[in-house]
């Protein structure tokens, strides 16, 4: 009785739980916030070096933002979408099977047990209990033969909302300080440097990357981006004026 009663706590006490790793909002809201806040800068800098008054900067910055946002939450919603679609039909195909041909499937749920080191009359035996159930069959095979849980599909609407607000609020953050009277370049590069570095070490809290080695990272790259453009903006404005 006593036995019965540890193993339960003693399970319990050593539950732990894992991150979400499949993404079904991280990716775009990483991907947007960094994209925004670095294609923007970049964007902003490059007019900046072609002698841009800060009128020019700052209606090219909005146009960045909202084009950019849009254009993220677009393409988020239709590859989401796609994946999706992809899975619905692959999932339909095994309905299908499970349908038409039960016993192959069970064979096939056997040998993979049996494949994994379950002795060949307990893998067998799992397979009838778990196939049982149509719909529990179907999710059985799903994980097993195309690794996706049929419960936790990815959202379309999810990634293209976190895409877009994430990239937006991205793209503002260099933009603010024109927006508030500013006539030079340095606060927006203050604060994109601030964004970029602060956006990699919240990304590090997540993935448990070193904070600082993500963070400097991105401004790396961020300041890679944005160098580059000011020196083509410098020499196309140049060339021009």
């Amino acid at each position: 009785m006593t036995a019965e009663v540890t193993e339960p706590l003693a399970a319990e006490a050593h539950q732990h739980s894992h991150r979400d790793v499949n993404g079904g909002w991280l990716r775009p809201a990483v991907f947007g916030a960094m994209d925004g806040l670095v294609s923007n800068f970049a964007l902003m800098t490059g007019v900046v070096g072609g002698a841009a008054s800060s009128s020019v900067v700052i209606i090219t910055g909005l146009a960045g933002l909202a084009a950019g946002a849009c254009s993220m939450a677009a393409g988020e919603y239709t590859s989401v979408a796609s994946q999706r679609e992809l899975v619905q039909a692959e999932l339909e195909i095994e309905r299908r099977e499970l349908a038409r041909n039960p016993q192959d499937e069970l064979a096939e749920l056997t040998n993979l047990y049996i494949s994994r080191g379950v002795q060949p009359e307990l893998a067998r035996e799992v397979a009838i209990q778990l196939s049982a159930d149509p719909e529990q069959a179907l999710e059985i095979h799903a994980r097993e033969e195309l690794g996706i849980d049929p419960h936790d599909l990815p959202s379309p609407l999810v990634a293209a909302v976190s895409s877009f607000g994430c990239f937006a609020l991205g793209a503002l953050l260099p933009l603010l300080p024109y927006l508030l009277g500013a006539t030079s370049l340095l606060p927006a590069l203050v604060l994109a440097v601030l964004g970029l570095f602060l956006c990699g070490a919240v990304v590090a809290r997540v993935t448990a990357r070193s904070w600082w080695f993500s963070g400097l990272r991105q401004l790396v790259l961020g300041g890679a981006a944005a160098g580059v453009t000011y020196l083509l903006g410098s020499l196309i404005g140049g060339h021009l004026g």
